[in-house]
């Protein structure tokens, strides 16, 4: 269950290490300082890349295309997983493994990739959907990236997509890419905002989620988009008072018989398939009786999304929408 919902919470800014372009080895025609510190290079630039969903989509909304991917890629219904943001499933090659963490090692082969990247939590050993068992295998076929993706705030991540994009060739300084950093930034001032409003009135966020086993209340300083509203945008959102440690710190586990421990003026429900959506969570009496969840005062909570100015101009306005409509 801790593995199952450190998964779940993750697939939920201290800086790990600087990504940039780097000097790598003597000979090597392109390197790049990742995350976990380490010099990543290639003969050449790579242009075959196999990437962790939403690190794909990420690079592609700053140019960069992706030959592969690994992680949720379509819906139950066969429609594009939200952390799969921008991607078209039909332009890709899944390469997805049975297990979390796995990859097909023979489908990888196959698209000769030059380089596979994903993100890094500090807190876990691997990297996000590919295990440490896993990367010593895939290694010897490529070499493998990380990208920081906790304890740093969403633009410092955005920005390491950004420069990785760069180097990989991307057009990260085209008209759209600046556009869609102008429609981020204004839609970081509605919630900016919208957050005075809230604190002005008294008002709080909770972020929960659930499974069948448990109930869990979100802590905001552990999620890059959570810290950041918080923080920098003044989101009032609650956080609570015991982290699970196990967990990597990322939420309070609670029984669902102690449902009621917090409250919120508005409940930001994690929206990933894993988690329990609101109607499920008020089958359980006691989170049915939250002021809140009463009066269907809901916001998602698009914990995964990929980190990209596109991405988060879409999921703040749609966040912003979702707040307006309840306060």
């Amino acid at each position: 269950m801790v593995r199952r919902l450190a998964g779940l919470v993750l697939s939920v800014g201290l800086l790990v290490g600087c990504g940039s372009p780097g000097t790598g080895k003597q000979g090597a025609a392109w390197s790049y300082v990742d995350d976990r510190g380490i010099t990543v290079t290639a003969p050449e630039r790579p242009q075959r890349i196999v990437a962790q969903v939403s690190a794909a989509a990420a690079l592609k909304d700053f140019g960069v295309k992706v030959v592969g991917t690994f992680g949720p890629l379509r819906t139950s219904s066969g429609a594009v997983e939200p952390e799969a943001g921008s991607l078209d499933p039909n332009a890709v090659t899944d390469v997805t493994g049975p297990g979390y963490g796995e990859v097909r090692i023979e489908t990888l082969t196959s698209l000769r990739p030059q380089l596979v990247v994903s993100g890094k939590y500090k807190e876990f050993a691997g990297l996000w959907h590919l295990t440490e068992e896993q990367e010593k295998v895939v290694a010897p076929i490529a070499p493998t990236l990380g990208v920081a993706q906790s304890g740093i705030s969403l633009p410092e991540s955005v920005r390491k997509y950004k420069e990785l994009a760069r180097a990989l060739g991307g057009d990260v300084d085209s008209a759209r890419v600046k556009a869609d950093e102008e429609r981020f930034a204004a839609a970081a001032q509605r919630l900016r905002e919208l957050g005075t409003r809230m604190r002005a009135a008294g008002k709080t966020i909770l972020a929960v989620g659930g499974t069948q086993d448990e109930y869990f209340v979100v802590v905001p300083a552990r999620n890059p988009d959570l810290d950041y509203y918080v923080k920098e945008l003044g989101l009032p959102i609650t956080t609570p008072k015991n982290p699970d440690t196990v967990g990597g710190g990322y939420f309070e586990r609670l029984s669902w018989e102690n449902a009621g421990a917090y409250k919120g003026d508005i409940l930001m429900w994690d929206t990933r398939p894993a988690s329990f959506n609101p109607e499920q969570m008020k089958r359980n009496p006691v989170f049915a009786a939250l002021p809140a969840a009463a009066q269907n005062r809901f916001a998602g909570w698009d914990a995964v999304a990929p980190m990209s100015y596109a991405s988060y101009a879409k999921i703040m306005n749609k966040l912003a929408d979702q707040i307006a409509a309840v306060l």
